[in-house]
């Protein structure tokens, strides 16, 4: 019987790791960075092109974040465990502005909120959102700004929000803009 249940045991092993690895660790598929960054690269290209921004320079972060700056800061950059403070309004690359910690932005936009703050927003440099940090794209895109600085970041989806389908007015995979104003950082 312990001989039988020792090859029920060796082949269950075997075929968990002989399966193809296209399932995540819980049953799902998993997500290709690799693929969705390669398409949003194409289609950031091609963003800007037609899009219309004045700007002092403009940064081609190799993660594939474009950081449009607008008006140069005077302060530091931020580092890994910094804190940074900043308006912002995002919007996806046909201009719907999805979000946006600006109280008259968001009612001229139709997304106001009334059981929300609409603060200063401010986040940890590389930590995730569920630590008090941003979407990874915020954090690389902040990271090559100085302080003081007005700023267009746009961010390929995998830096977003991936293809999570449960973000309010933002679509699986989609690349976000974000307008900035970075205040200051601890």
């Amino acid at each position: 019987m312990r001989f039988y249940r020792s090859i029920y045991i060796f082949l269950v092993a075997a075929l968990a790791v002989s399966c193809d690895n296209q399932m995540g660790g819980f049953g799902g598929p998993v997500y290709d960075r690799e693929g969705n960054l390669a398409i949003d690269r194409e289609i950031i290209a091609e963003y800007l092109e037609t899009a219309p921004f004045d700007s002092l320079y403009r940064i081609h972060d190799p993660s594939g974040v474009v950081i449009i700056v607008e008006e140069e800061g005077d302060g530091s950059r931020p580092t890994s465990g910094n804190v940074v403070y900043t308006n912002y309004t995002g919007y996806l690359l046909d201009g719907t502005v999805f979000d946006s910690n600006l109280e008259d932005v968001a009612r001229e936009n139709n997304i106001y909120d009334e059981d929300r703050n609409y603060d200063i927003f401010s986040f940890f440099i590389d930590l995730p959102a569920s630590q008090g940090g941003a979407i990874q794209g915020f954090s690389m895109g902040f990271k090559r700004l100085r302080s003081g600085a007005k700023a267009t970041i746009i961010i390929p989806s995998p830096y977003g929000y991936q293809d999570n389908e449960n973000v309010i007015r933002v679509p699986a995979n989609s690349v976000l803009v974000f307008d900035v104003e970075f205040l200051g950082l601890d």
